[in-house]
């Protein structure tokens, strides 16, 4: 992983966003500031760290992971909640899985069914197949 993260090398590249959109960053940066200020929220900093970190876990953002990591144990989360937040990420991805793999299952029918239905239309004498209903 140290190949593809480079802490102090990867910031460098941020003056590309300074010169070319230097008003985008200023209000990313004001957002990011706003959403993860230590007071004044409802969820304590620790919770919208081990969030943070779990998002990145689940869109697999290394930088994410590294940063909100070291900010989740600096708010006070320990290991255990640093473990909890990686279980979390990883249903919410596996549930992702399982219920994607339903529509893949609702499209085949479909197609199963339009293929069908094309089939009938070459023979008219033929019984047209019920088509399920979807549930989700």
């Amino acid at each position: 992983m140290t190949d593809y993260l480079d802490r102090e090398q990867d910031k460098t590249f941020t003056k590309v966003y300074k010169q070319q959109t230097p008003d985008i960053l200023t209000a990313f940066v004001q957002f990011d500031e706003s959403v993860f200020q230590a007071e004044g929220r409802e969820i304590p900093l620790k919770y919208r760290e081990l969030i943070a970190l779990a998002v990145g876990i689940t869109t697999q953002c290394v930088y994410c992971i590294d940063g909100h990591s070291q900010r989740a144990v600096r708010a006070g989360a320990n290991e255990a909640e640093l473990a909890e937040a990686a279980w979390v990420a990883t249903a919410i991805r596996a549930g992702g899985g399982f219920a994607h793999g339903r529509l893949g299952f609702k499209f085949g029918a479909d197609a199963a069914a339009a293929g069908a239905t094309a089939s009938d239309a070459a023979a008219p004498a033929a019984a047209a197949p019920a088509h399920t209903a979807h549930t989700h």
